[in-house]
This record gives structure tokens, sequence and C-alpha cells, in this order.
């Protein structure tokens, strides 16, 4: 009899692992060897469920699943539209919710409207690009960032930014408002194609126990 081979799961670092982790924990697939916080290894294995997991940066995730290293991954909407990746978006786990939007001060409002060229400055240039050349059809000029976009507006580099927004404090508090919602995002599960035709029916229970716990 051919021994069954590993699943391996890559979660994004953080607050999504640990959401992800609580969620799996429920129907029943479990990683002890993750819950030792001191523990310095980088790959977890069940063995008596013959699974892996590993943790990775939420635009890694896309990644190491696309080439296989991973079979399953967990990772935010704004990682997959900004990545673009091969894989199959399976399930919305429905936590993680926020929004990509279009922010800015009020007079920046003007500037949308009238669809004049301006300076967008955001972590997400794919998104950005694809909201404004192929919806709003509208000229601008993406600067792209890797820290705080919200200084952009502040200190002149950008007219507006695009980034996620959650409750919007950072932006009210800096004199910044959303202008613009371009979509909703949340915590999503993709799968690997290939990993979805050889173990077709393991990674379709997995799918149909967190659906059922889910609705």
């Amino acid at each position: 009899m051919e021994e069954k081979r590993y699943l391996t799961f890559a979660l994004t670092k953080g607050r999504l692992a640990s959401r992800t982790l609580e969620l799996l924990e429920q129907v029943g697939i479990t990683c002890e060897e993750m819950k030792d916080k001191n523990s310095r290894k980088l790959v977890f294995v069940n063995e008596e469920l013959k699974l892996k997991f590993f943790l990775a940066k939420g635009p890694d995730v896309p990644t190491y699943v696309e080439y296989g290293a991973a079979d399953i991954g967990v990772t935010g909407k704004d990682e997959l539209l900004e990545e673009g990746r091969r894989v199959y978006e399976v399930l919305d786990l429905g936590f993680g919710k926020c929004r990509m939007c279009v922010c800015g001060p009020a007079k920046a409002r003007e500037l949308l409207k009238h669809h004049e060229m301006i300076r967008v400055a955001t972590k997400y240039p794919v998104i950005a690009k694809d909201y404004f050349y192929n919806q709003k059809f509208q000229t601008v000029d993406i600067i792209k960032l890797n820290g705080s976009v919200e200084l952009g507006p502040i200190v002149g580099l950008s007219d507006v930014i695009v980034d996620i927004v959650e409750t919007g404090g950072t932006l009210r508090e800096n004199g910044l408002e959303v202008l613009e919602e371009i979509c909703p995002l949340s915590a999503r599960m993709i799968v690997n194609q290939v990993s979805m035709q050889m173990e077709t029916e393991r990674i379709k229970e997995i799918i149909l126990r967190l659906r059922q716990k889910l609705s």
C-alpha cells in the first residue's frame, strides 16, 4: 500500500496564522508543535495526520502555493490580487476583514471626480493600477512605497494613497479620510493547482469541514 504523502500548509505570520490555527483545530486539524512559543523550528509536523505547516510573510504565501512548496495556503485577498499567482482560491475564511481604499485629504476628492492626473502612493501598485486604469479609466502616476504610505499626502509626495483600511483611526489622526472603496478584503484559503488534482479527496474533505464550520 502506497504511503500517504504529507499535505503542507503555508500560513501568514501573525494574527492570520493564529486565527487559522484556531479554525483548523475546531475541525480536528491540530499541530501541537506550533503551540511551543519557544520553538525555533521552521516547519512543524503532525505525523498522525500527515500534515506539515510553516509560517511565511503574506506576499510569499501565494508564491509557495503556486510553485508547489505548499499544497494549501492562507493569506489576505490583498496579497492574491497584488501577486496574481496561479492558484485556486477555494474559501473565504471570513476573518481579517478590512477594505482596500483610495484615501487622502478631503480636497483630493475633486481630483478623483474630475479624473485629473494625480500621484498615488501605495504598497500595492498592481491593485492601484488596475483600479485607476481599468475601472476608473484615470491616468495616474503610481509611486511604490514600503513603509507608512499615509506620509505620502502629508509631505507632498502624492495626492492620494491606496491602502488597507481597518478602522480608519490612523487616517483620521493624520487628517486623511477614505475617498473611494476599491474592494472588501478578508483571509482566503488557496490551493496549488496540481495538488488539487493529485490529492482531491483529502483537500476537498478539509474544505468541506471548514465550510460547514463557517456556515
